[in-house]
Parts: structure tokens; sequence; C-alpha cells
């Protein structure tokens, strides 16, 4: 018998209570044409708010830098249209009795070239480096950088004024953020390259931006080690790299991380205390003192991918999950495909009716949506 008791114990951060400790994960699904949230946004959203989910953090929303995305499907944070259609958002999951944050989004040099709502528009990234570190384009001076800083600045803005109940900024998976934290497209020389702290000034300089245009709203931000082009990739190779680089984000105005790794069970750093060791969550909580989210895979039977290959979802481990959850390793646990399949999950898992939960099937998404 699955014991999930602790993910439903309440919650609360500068402010915000939460009624459970279960977080939609932040999704892409590129169901907004345009750019602009609609009716079908306006349901997916509300459909998880009223089945218990503690926080809805929403898909990846583009930054006012015209070449963030790369599909225009994608839903934007900012001007008049998109706007609006998040105050829809917001307020029917707040009808629902859900709360929520927009995650701001900016896909540097991941996104493809000449794509996206504004084809035109140059990709962003640190040193002009793709992901694979090939230079194709000129590094971009310091006020360039600081506009894609308060970019996200906007967005935190907006979203409190729309009456979002806090704000993540996406910093993992080779995206802009994250393209600052990381040697292989970080080749700066300047106050936001070179040792891990400084790497991490790009991110600290968005937080410090975003508190001063949200107040008390809390500030979440997303991080990794995997990338998108290299799952094996480490930003902090020990936990003393781990804790000069979160210890930055921390001291910038963060209220809490959200640690995004493949597989939620595995250790971090499993030299140091062992392959039952602590996942990353649990690492950057220990050096940081901050509430973290953890997430990779849960309610799949493997991995993320494994879905892909055919595998099954269900419940998968939640013992382990609520037991390192309930021993304080971390605070927060985030669901990503599971619930994209199931907008009842975390309803079913509180009920006990874990024999209900609908596998993960990418090709039946869209009756679920």
């Amino acid at each position: 018998m699955t014991d999930a008791s602790p993910l439903f114990e309440p919650f609360k951060v500068r402010g915000l209570e939460l009624a459970n400790r279960i977080v939609m994960a932040p999704m892409t699904r590129a169901h907004s044409p345009g750019g602009f949230p609609n009716d079908e946004n306006v349901a997916y959203y509300r459909r998880r708010a009223a089945a218990h989910v503690g926080l809805i953090l929403s898909e990846g929303t583009i930054t006012r830098r015209k070449g963030g995305s790369d599909d225009p499907n994608v839903p934007l944070f900012w001007g008049e249209t998109a706007l609006a259609g998040w105050k829809r958002v917001i307020d029917a999951v707040h009808a629902a009795g859900g709360k929520m944050g927009p995650q701001l989004w900016h896909q540097g040099m991941s996104r493809k070239p000449n794509h996206g709502h504004f084809p035109d528009a140059p990709s962003d990234g640190p040193s002009g480096l793709t992901l694979r570190g090939k230079k194709v384009a000129d590094e971009p001076s310091e006020a360039e950088v600081l506009d894609m800083a308060q970019a996200y600045a906007d967005g935190a803005r907006d979203a409190k004024e729309l009456g979002f109940d806090c704000v993540e900024l996406h910093g993992a998976h080779a995206y802009l953020i994250d393209e600052f934290f990381w040697e292989v497209t970080n080749q700066r020389t300047d106050r936001f390259g070179g040792s891990i702290e400084r790497r991490a000034e790009f991110a600290a300089e968005a937080l410090r931006r975003c508190r001063a245009a949200v107040g008390n709203m809390p500030i979440i931000i997303r991080i990794s080690q995997w990338k998108s082009v290299d799952y094996a990739a480490k930003v902090a190779k020990n936990p003393d790299e781990l804790a000069r680089w979160v210890r930055v984000l921390r001291d910038a105005g963060a209220d809490m991380i959200h640690c995004s790794q493949r597989r939620i069970l595995e250790p971090e750093f499993p030299d140091v205390d062992g392959p039952k060791g602590l996942n990353l969550a649990g690492w950057t909580k220990k050096l940081s003192g901050l509430p973290t989210i953890s997430v990779g895979s849960v309610g799949l039977s493997s991995e993320f991918t494994g879905a892909f290959r055919g595998e099954g979802s269900k419940a998968g481990k939640l013992d382990e999950i609520a037991e390192r959850l309930d021993r304080g390793e971390f605070d927060l646990v985030a669901v990503g495909r599971a619930l994209l399949q199931d907008p009842e999950w975390a309803l079913k898992v509180q009920e006990g009716r874990l024999d209900e939960l609908r596998d993960y099937d990418a090709s039946a998404l869209s009756k679920y949506y």
C-alpha cells in the first residue's frame, strides 16, 4: 500500500500557502496559436487546479525578447492580447481553488534560427555560441545582457499585476539562463563569465530585477545539471561547486529552487553519500538553505524518455518519494507527463485510487487536455 500522505501536507513559502506538496511541472505544448492563450488553455489549467494540484507552474512563456522562441504556438507573456489571455487563465485557476505561477522562458541559443513568432529576430546567448560550442554570432554587449535580464523582470511584474501567486524563471535545460551557467556556452570574460559564481551572475541580475518588480511575491528559479544536448553535463561537479552556484541564487532573491533531473531518485553525488544519497534537490536544499522542488519522471515507470519507448506510468516509486519528502530532503514534488496524461492524478493519489491512474500515452494526450 503506497503511503502518499506526505504529499498532501500543506506548505508555505514567503506568504504563499499551498494545500499540498504537488506541483504541476511546466510542460511546453505549443497550443497557443500566435502566442495567445485561448479557451483550451483556460480549461487545461482549470482542470488540474480543480483536481487538487497544490501549485501549477505554467508551460514555458516567452519573455519580450523577440528571439526567445522558435515556435509561434508557444504562449507569449507580454503584449496586450497575450496578457489578456493569461488573465483569463489565472482567474479560472483561482475560481477552481488553485494557485499558479507562470514560468518565464527564453530558449536562448537552443532556438532554431529563423523560426518562431519573429523569425527575423536574432537568437540571444551569452557568447554567440551554439550548444555545441560553435561560434555563430557576436558576443552581446553588457547593455544587451542587462536587457535580457530585464525582460524576465518585466514578465514578473506583469504576472503580479495579473494576480498570479508566484513566478518561476526557467534556468535549466540549456535555455538562456542555463547557457550563462554552462561553460560550454558561456565564454565571457566580463562579470557574467569565468568562475561558477560569475556565470551565475546573469541569473542573479534577473532575480534582483524580478524582486524589485514583484516585492513580496515568491520567486522560483529552475535549474538542471543535464542539458538537452548532453544528459551527462555538470555545471557543478561536486558539492562545493554546487554550493557556490546556488548560494548566488539565494543571495539574489530566489525563494525556492526547482531542481530538474532525469530521475528523481538518482543521487547527485554518489561518490560522496552513496547510491541512496541526496538527489539534486536534496543537495541544493542542504547547501543553500532554501526550500526546493524535486522533479524527474515522477509517476513514470522509468525516466521521462521511457514514455516514448512505450513504457507505462502509473504511480511508480511514490513510497520512496513520499518518504524522502517526509524526512525533509526536498519540499515539493513536481509531476510532469503523468499529470499531463491524467488531470486527476493528484486527486487519485490522494484518495488511494492508484489502479485508476492512466498510463502515459503521447498519442492519446489530446483528449485529456
